[in-house]
């Protein structure tokens, strides 16, 4: 019962202050499950992350349940992923209501001033560590630059993570003696097999019907199983999705709405997908958000138990090595990129600077400083500042 207590208490504490979406979340796991904990090795972890990348759902919340399941087995990803998942959804609860009661929502911005720049310091901390486990050839490294060139062009993530993948690859192949042909054939194969399986999944999936007015919670529950399903991609790609079901198709939602319903999401730590809490509140109250929350995140659990034995395994085989290789250092582009592009809207005034220095001096020059410290101290400090 012990590890399952340190799963369930470790990713409870990190969903209470795991702010800065998916990458940030990821540096905390890093620093938390690699670094202070062993549970497993920076490689592991690396591969982990980079397979994540390439299924459906929130990548950061499928880390934790990877991570769970690591430590404490099956018991570990299902406690371990809700354990992550509630703060989030109880706070954006209790403000879904507050929101319903008087259709407004409190300024919370000046509470994450401090810690916005302190979560940036924290993402090139592990950046800085999973890149250099990454990092193995030159050519990884060439791979990883286009990757996050072709994420600043605006390509979307998966996209540039597999093709990314597929390019390490292929460049892998051509520096065997063997014929490269045929091992990039027996890698296509399969992906592209996956990749038209999950088009065929996703159309059946959008072919539920959504045109009644009425709003059922088994309407509800499946518009949000249909979304954990086909989910690709950044938390943000989630808006999208809202926007096409709730306020084009069924018109339950304005687009205010959906933007106060979003801006909560963002505001709250944890996962961004806690967006399904709150609209699934204004849609039914209570049961509306319990069945919106499990929708979206049921998928998540399925493909993790299904995706974590497989990993291993794919160690084994030298071609699917250098793809994950590709992968990972793909995925470290892309956490780059993000990085660069919240930096440019975050550093815009001297004190906003300061915090972010310092948190980079704490999280580089004392790598025993948990990031949960780094976190509540900047936005302490953030909360000074501001009055300036």
């Amino acid at each position: 019962m012990r590890p399952l207590k340190e799963v369930v208490a470790l990713f409870l504490k990190l969903g209470m202050i795991a702010f800065g979406g998916p990458a940030a979340h990821i540096a905390m796991m890093q620093d938390e499950v690699v670094n202070k904990r062993k549970w497993m090795s920076r490689q592991h972890f690396l591969d982990l992350v980079g397979a994540t990348n390439l299924i459906p759902g929130p990548n950061s919340t499928e880390m934790v349940m990877h991570c769970g399941l690591q430590r404490a087995g099956g018991w570990g990803l299902v406690l371990g992923g809700a354990a992550f998942i509630l703060p989030a959804t109880l706070i954006t609860g209790i403000l879904a209501y507050v929101y319903v009661q008087y259709q407004s929502i409190p300024a919370l911005e000046t509470f994450l001033f401090g810690i916005k720049p302190a979560v940036i310091a924290i993402i090139w901390g592990a950046v800085y560590q999973l890149g250099k486990k990454a990092l193995k050839s030159w050519q990884l490294g060439v791979v990883g630059a286009l990757v996050a060139a072709a994420s600043f062009a605006g390509i979307n993530e998966v996209l540039a993570i597999l093709g990314g993948g597929l390019f390490g690859l292929a460049w892998w192949g051509l520096t065997q003696k063997k014929d490269s042909s045929s091992t990039l054939n027996s890698l296509w194969i399969p992906v592209l097999a996956w990749l038209n399986q999950k088009s065929a999944s996703g159309g059946a999936l959008f072919a539920i019907s959504a045109a009644a007015s009425d709003i059922s919670l088994l309407k509800l529950f499946l518009i949000f199983l249909k979304i954990g399903l086909v989910l690709f991609g950044s938390g943000y790609v989630l808006i999208a999705y809202l926007e096409g079901e709730f306020v084009q198709n069924l018109g339950w939602l304005t687009q205010a709405q959906l933007l106060d319903a979003v801006a909560v999401g963002q505001f709250t730590p944890g996962p961004v997908l806690s967006t399904a809490t709150f609209i699934g509140y204004q849609m039914a109250g209570v049961w509306g958000a319990i069945v919106a929350t499990v929708g979206i995140f049921l998928p998540s659990f399925i493909l993790v138990a299904l995706l974590n034995p497989v990993i291993p395994r794919l160690r084994e085989s030298k071609m699917a090595s250098a793809f994950l290789d590709a992968v990972n250092i793909s995925a470290m582009g892309i956490m780059a990129a993000v990085t660069v592009e919240l930096g440019i809207s975050v550093l815009t005034n001297w004190q906003a600077w300061l915090i972010f220095l310092l948190s980079c001096a704490a999280t580089f020059g004392f790598k025993k400083i948990s990031s949960v410290w780094i976190v509540l101290g900047s936005a302490c400090l953030g909360y000074i500042l501001t009055g300036l």
